[in-house]
């Protein structure tokens, strides 16, 4: 028997499909943020707790994904809801600094390699925006160098080669930058440098060849949303001696990788970077992102100087996510940390034990609490090895996980929170099983079309 997933979800989701059918009507394409999106309409969730959401439906699923891996501390946990409300009536945004923000400030500091300062903002785009025009003003140089398959948000600055098409995108050893997307201009094309990842030789020749107009080189220790790929200690190393050596800022997208290790993969991997961004867990489930790192670069935000870089935003340093952050952080001890990671190595092996005993090509990369899904024989190491994977056959799990209570994201990226517990992984591992059991026959085909 032939098991088509989408047919199941469309039976068994009807509320998400009419709270669809008015959103299309105000929104393009029924949603405000497209990574929620997937065909043949998004699920609407109504609420969370725990490591459990449920669906307008009233459909209770387990939560794999915690908004994109931000929902550390899974969803409601009492003491973030707690300091939401008492902040909440004490007030949610003034037109000057706040307490509490310095209290959050000095937590990162303290735990974060690099962060001599930092500065609040409401996004990972933002941080990384931000971190690009400081590194630009500091050097005095224009051109950014970015690894192939990163992801720093969606400025024009970051919505290069992210995902190209890869007969498009120039030889593995030497990639050339191409557009994420329509509206993004030439000048920004022209004043990017792409690197591949996990190759030093290579990317060190290029950083050197460009290294005169090279403001900064970022990058994701562990690319997120690309597949959970780990750069190489060998790899970070390289880039942290040939950067200091000309003169360029080595900056670590920490968004999602902050949430490895207490101080992020700086800490586990043993490489300062000069500058640092962060997001996702760092603001409770509220809006709240940052950037910083060696004082000396971060001087240059400081308005009691001239010249100054200036950095306005009406929520920067909100109140509200500034008392979720700093409950979420203080949350998280080493000892959590441990405890979370441990369950994330054993999810990654039961995974790769259940695709071994339905003999289905799947590589499973896990850092941490990271993990993510590649159907292919080939491991995944860069880019080029990540987008060979087999799309459908991954489609086919998101939606087939869906249906049997797990809600991960589309591209079979997951994420464990702190509340999950034995009897949580178990039902994970059994919903996968089942869903390989479902699909044998349609990925036995396609594995054969590959």
């Amino acid at each position: 028997m032939v098991h088509d997933p989408e047919v199941v979800y469309r039976q068994t989701t009807p509320a998400s499909r009419a709270l669809h059918e008015k959103a299309v009507a105000v929104m393009p394409g029924g949603t405000t943020r497209t990574t929620t999106y997937f065909d043949p309409y998004p699920l609407y969730i109504d609420r969370g707790e725990g490591c459990r959401v449920w669906d307008a439906d009233g459909t209770e699923r387990i939560d794999m994904l915690g908004n994109y891996t931000a929902m550390i501390l899974g969803h409601a946990h009492p003491k973030v809801v707690e300091a939401i409300h008492k902040q909440a009536a004490r007030g949610t945004g003034f037109a000057a600094a706040n307490p509490i923000e310095v209290q959050l400030a000095t937590l990162l500091c303290e735990r974060v390699p690099s962060l001599d300062a930092v500065r609040f903002c409401n996004s990972g785009t933002e941080a990384t925006m931000f971190a690009m025009r400081l590194a630009r003003a500091f050097t005095g140089r224009p051109k950014i160098a970015r690894i192939e398959g990163g992801y720093h948000g969606t400025h024009d600055y970051a919505e290069v080669s992210t995902h190209p098409v890869v007969s498009e995108a120039g030889a593995p050893e030497a990639p050339i930058a191409r557009p994420d997307s329509i509206g993004t201009p030439e000048w920004v094309l022209e004043q990017t440098v792409v690197l591949p990842l996990n190759k030093p030789d290579a990317a060190e020749a290029i950083i050197r060849r460009e290294g005169g107009q090279l403001a900064a080189v970022i990058l994701e220790p562990i690319i997120g949303a690309g597949g959970v790929i780990a750069a190489t200690v060998e790899f970070l190393e390289r880039l942290r001696t040939v950067t200091r050596e000309l003169g360029i800022l080595l900056i670590f997208d920490e968004v999602i990788s902050f949430r490895v290790a207490p101080g992020g993969a700086q800490q586990l991997y043993g490489v300062t970077p000069d500058l640092t961004t962060l997001g996702k867990i760092i603001g409770g489930g509220l809006s709240v992102a940052a950037f910083g790192g060696r004082a000396d670069v971060m001087e240059l935000l400081d308005p009691r100087q001239e010249p100054n870089l200036a950095q306005g935003g009406t929520y920067n340093g909100n109140p509200l996510g500034m008392a979720a952050g700093l409950a979420t952080m203080t949350e998280l001890t080493p000892d959590v940390y441990e405890e979370l990671n441990r369950k994330g190595a054993r999810v990654a092996e039961h995974l790769s034990e259940v695709f071994a005993s339905h003999q289905v090509p799947v590589q499973v990369n896990s850092v941490g609490s990271l993990f993510a899904l590649h159907f292919t024989n080939t491991p995944v190491v860069d880019y080029r090895t990540m987008a060979a994977a087999n799309k459908k056959m991954t489609r086919d799990l998101f939606l087939g996980l869906v249906n049997h209570g797990v809600l991960m994201a589309p591209r079979a990226m997951g994420a464990l929170s702190t509340p999950m517990g034995e009897q949580d992984i178990q039902q994970f591992i059994d919903a996968v099983d089942a869903v390989a059991t479902e699909q044998r026959s349609r990925w036995q085909s396609e594995t054969e079309r590959s």
